[in-house]
């Protein structure tokens, strides 16, 4: 835990404390001694003379800006650290919540706020905030709440502690370093006899009989695209030279994260599913940015299963947060969603550090103010502090009540205490009416620590204490440590989603959870999952109580106790850890972090073999075709079992289907020209690849056209039987009007049908017509350089003003400059940046169609300069390293430029907007320019373009 100090905060309150003696030792585990009463008397008299801003502001910081502004006697509050991370520059990270507005993103600039993430639909902005602006920025109208930046980790369980500790030492160029020559060495090792290793396969590929299953029923995953969430790709392309990844996973720009859980994932989906198609968005930039994505995967990417192993600390427990709601939505239209039971340990195996239970009034009071302390014993006599154990360092503790979200009118206070009876850390929130039910405090690693729970005022509710990833346990001095089952909480308990807990598939979990800890379990590979598989340890368990809607409407209203509320069955299943990926720092892959990647892919190959199966039916599937392990029936570690992909492919009835699609056609002019005129009649020769795992037969296609006074002849023509991976031709013959002006194209609509349950497969394509203009002109931002805000979502936009083109045949952009060099400081050069792996460029165009230039390609290299970017170029920019910089050449897009301008007029004003998705590094845009060719009117003789590179500051050339 962070601390700014350990002075004391009364005295600028006009209340005197006494200097404390020697700390009492021995603590009575019914009563508080003298010596805490008098630290959190201290604490709650800050908490009742907070102003109505302060009152916004989360508690921690609120004693933070207390600590640093006022001389107090250091003896009030001795052992106190503040629980703010506050940085070098005294900025904290914040979440503020209320109404999101380009007038509020305006003021917290203003105050010297750097904004992280933006979240329109959920109301929240993560910033950068100076500590001495908070109360200021709370103060306005539109502002609700000011929270510490709401904290998430991924279920991976680490075989080595340290390796956590060596990761973040990594810094980021030393990571980029890495990464490039893991990349490089993947690259040269292709094709090489005796150095490409081939591609890993996860051991769960074997113990879920998901190997034999492909085999026996024909699937693969054709016709499925299953999405990862997680804390980020970096070595996506390292995964795919190495052969562990197929070209084109979909990643949501400017959602490639910071990390390599992301890529390890999806290198377990891609084994069970290897005919699936993979998508990819970071869950770690905010938790609205969490929510937003997961919606983004479904209503943009159009994700059948979505997969995700995070949890933010905030999610409620007893009811549906924006995270939980974000699954909600997306299940509700279809999508199958799986995410990590977690890693908090269950109370069969002794590893839990969950209690949750009624308030009970212990009858002690605390001093002369306000609260009385919880009775953690209940019926079995008085103890008003929950021991936690040795081990249980750095953890974060959560502690909720049974109010609606935004809506608590009932105040309870979290301490945490040491065993000299101090106070080591506070969350004590003010709720009255508009808050969360929340509180949390970070342990410190110190023996004998224990929490007490007070309520500051209202009436009893039900309560949940969690420490996340620790462990409640008797203390050395006579504490009793109480656990219940129901760790699991959040986004993985929402009604509908899957919640995956984990199960060995190799070898055994290698360390001891702490020390003393009996052996953990090993897995059954090389053989399949049985009757006799035991979960890991560390394994979270259920149910899980819910008291509230997502809408915070009561599910049984005037009961909020624990008779009240719904038990939600969780975890739902349990899948396989433990496995091999090629990705470094897991090579090992343990945690539900691995399990449920492991449960979404086999639910890609039931989708794959059953297109269009209704989501209950395969909840029905997963859940009746489990192997029940551990109790009898379903229980709180496993659920209903171990799921197995032959089992539930049977269950299904699953069988390979065909998908046969219509691929780009060719358009001959029966004038022989080389383009498609207005009133030419021409020959289109169309082909349909069967992609999927069945043959294709009665195959067929209808080509038609939206296109006033096209006509298609024949309509429909038969293919006949195309099997799995082949390819059909016909030819077709399209009649172009008159009338048909230059540069608009003729759109055909071709709907393939055939025998599967894939059927019909729809495809719209768009023939260019007119003879494209050899004349290129070149349209040029014209403004001064425009700095790129650091580690910014919303970053900064440059317009390009085009004129005089109409409708244009191509389109290219190039980043300009006149000299070219790696100075990150540089004027000369297009665009200056000092790591451009950070920059994601997007170009919009007058009709606001949007394409991405570039996507964090490039690591830690410096500058874009001369830089062409063009449709037809031979090479990805995706492929460059930082050896490659400063960044010159042509290259192709991450996402084709030429359709920007297809079909409507190129005039107007062209927007380039270029975003830092990562901090520490800076830079500016100076020089761009837009590229176009209109179309030969007819009569009208064009002459060339010259060829060449720009002097000054001028436009690249395109060759």
């Amino acid at each position: 835990m962070l601390t700014a100090g350990t002075a004391a905060l009364v005295a600028a309150l006009g209340l005197v404390s006494p200097p404390v003696a020697a700390a009492e030792t021995g603590q009575s585990p019914d009563a508080f001694s003298e010596n805490t009463i008098r630290q959190i008397e201290a604490l709650q008299s800050i908490k009742k003379s907070q102003t109505a801003s302060e009152s916004k502001v989360d508690s921690t910081l609120v004693v933070e800006q207390k600590i640093r502004a006022q001389r107090m006697s250091a003896s009030a509050v001795p052992a106190l650290g503040s629980g703010a991370n506050v940085s070098a520059a005294g900025t904290v990270l914040v979440d503020i919540r209320g109404q999101v507005s380009e007038e509020l993103l305006k003021s917290l600039r203003e105050s010297g706020a750097g904004i992280r993430a933006v979240s329109q639909r959920y109301g929240s902005v993560r910033a950068e905030v100076p500590l001495n602006a908070v109360t200021t920025i709370a103060g306005r109208a539109d502002v609700k709440r000011i929270e510490t930046a709401n904290e998430a980790f991924t279920a991976r369980q680490l075989a080595e502690p340290s390796a956590a500790g060596k990761a973040k030492g990594e810094s980021k160029e030393e990571k980029a370093a890495r990464i490039a020559d893991e990349l490089k060495k993947a690259v040269e090792a292709k094709g090489q006899v005796g150095i490409a290793a081939g591609p890993l396969t996860s051991e769960g590929d074997r113990a879920h009989n998901a190997d034999t299953a492909r085999q026996q029923f024909g699937v693969t995953g054709v016709g499925t695209k299953i999405c990862a969430l997680s804390d980020g790709v970096d070595s996506l392309a390292t995964s795919q030279a190495r052969g562990e990844l197929p070209a084109g996973v979909d990643v949501i720009p400017g959602q490639e994260g910071s990390g390599d859980e992301g890529t390890a994932m999806l290198e377990i989906i891609h084994d069970l599913a290897p005919n699936a198609s993979l998508g990819f968005a970071s869950a770690f930039n905010s938790d609205a940015s969490f929510a937003d994505n997961i919606r983004k995967l479904r209503f943009e990417a159009h994700c059948d299963v979505i997969v995700d192993d995070v949890l933010y600390f905030k999610e409620s427990p007893f009811q549906d947060w924006i995270i939980a709601q974000a699954v909600n939505d997306v299940t509700a239209n279809g999508a199958l969603y799986f995410s990590s039971a977690g890693n908090e340990g269950n109370v069969a195996d002794g590893t839990s550090g969950h209690w949750e239970g009624d308030f009970v009034d212990s009858g002690k009071s605390i001093g002369k103010f306000a609260g009385t302390a919880h009775n953690f014993a209940g019926a079995a006599g008085n103890q008003i502090f929950q021991p936690i154990s040795n081990a249980s360092g750095a953890v974060p503790v959560t502690l909720f009540w049974s109010d609606p979200l935004g809506h608590s009118n009932n105040d309870y206070d979290l301490y945490l205490l040491n065993a000299a009876g101090n106070v080591v850390a506070q969350s004590q929130d003010v709720q009255t009416g508009t808050q969360d039910a929340y509180e949390r405090v970070n342990t410190t690693g110190a023996a004998g620590l224990r929490l007490a729970i007070v309520k500051f005022s209202g009436e009893g509710r039900y309560l949940s204490l969690s420490a996340l990833r620790g462990r409640f346990t008797d203390s050395a001095d006579g504490l009793k440590a109480y656990t219940k089952p129901g760790v699991t909480v959040g986004h993985s308990a929402a009604r509908d989603a899957f919640s995956v807990a984990a199960a060995p598939a190799a070898k055994a979990f290698p360390r001891a959870l702490e020390p003393g800890d009996p052996a953990n379990p090993a897995g059954p590979f090389p053989a399949a999952f049985g009757a006799t598989t035991k979960v890991e340890r560390f394994t979270s368990d259920g149910p899980r109580r819910m008291f509230y809607q997502a809408d915070g409407t009561p599910i049984t209203p005037g009961n909020v106790s624990g008779t009240g509320g719904e038990v939600r069955a969780k975890p739902d299943i349990t899948a396989a850890d433990g496995v091999s990926t090629s990705v470094t720092g897991f090579t090992t892959f343990y945690g539900t972090s691995a399990a449920a990647p492991h449960a979404a892919a086999i639910a890609g190959l039931v989708l794959s073999g059953n297109p269009g199966l209704p989501p209950a039916e395969v909840r029905e599937a997963l859940i009746n075709t489990a192997v029940d392990i551990l109790a009898p029936g379903r229980d709180p570690s496993s659920g209903a079992g171990v799921i197995l992909a032959d089992k539930v492919l049977a269950y299904t009835g699953a069988s390979p289907q065909p998908l046969a699609t219509a691929g780009q056609p060719t358009v001959t002019p029966a004038d022989g020209g080389s383009a498609l005129d207005p009133g030419d009649t021409a020959k289109v020769t169309l082909p349909v690849t069967n992609r999927g795992d069945g043959t294709a037969s009665s195959t067929s296609v209808v080509l038609s056209s939206p296109t006033p006074g096209v006509t298609v002849a024949p309509r429909s023509k038969s293919y006949g039987t195309i099997s799995p991976g082949q390819t059909g031709v016909n030819d077709f013959t399209i009649t172009v009007p008159t009338t048909q002006e230059l540069g608009v194209p003729v759109v055909l609509n071709a709907r393939v049908t055939f025998a599967g349950s894939f059927s019909p497969t729809t495809s719209t394509f768009s023939l260019p017509v007119g003879t494209p203009s050899p004349v290129t002109q070149n349209f040029t931002y014209a403004g001064a350089a425009v700095a790129i805000p650091d580690s910014d979502p919303t970053g900064v936009t440059v317009p390009i003003t085009v004129s005089g083109i109409g409708r244009a045949s191509k389109l290219t952009f190039s980043v300009d400059g006149a000299t070219c060099n790696t100075d990150q400081t540089s004027t000369t050069v297009g665009i200056n940046h000092s790591y451009v792996g950070d920059l994601v460029g997007t170009l919009t165009s007058p009709a606001g169609a949007k394409a991405t230039v570039f996507q964090r390609n490039g690591g830690s290299g410096n500058n874009l300069c001369q830089v062409v970017f063009a449709d037809n170029a031979a090479t990805p920019f995706s492929s460059v390293t930082a050896a490659n910089n400063p960044f010159t050449g042509t290259y192709r897009p991450a996402q084709a430029i030429g359709g920007l301008a297809t079909g409507t007029a190129a005039d107007g004003v062209w927007k380039f907007t270029a975003v830092d998705v990562a901090g520490g590094d800076t830079g500016s845009i100076r020089s761009i320019s837009l590229h176009l060719n209109g179309f030969v009117q007819p009569g009208v003789a064009e002459r060339p373009a010259s060829v060449g590179k720009s002097v000054g500051t001028g436009p690249v050339k395109p060759v």
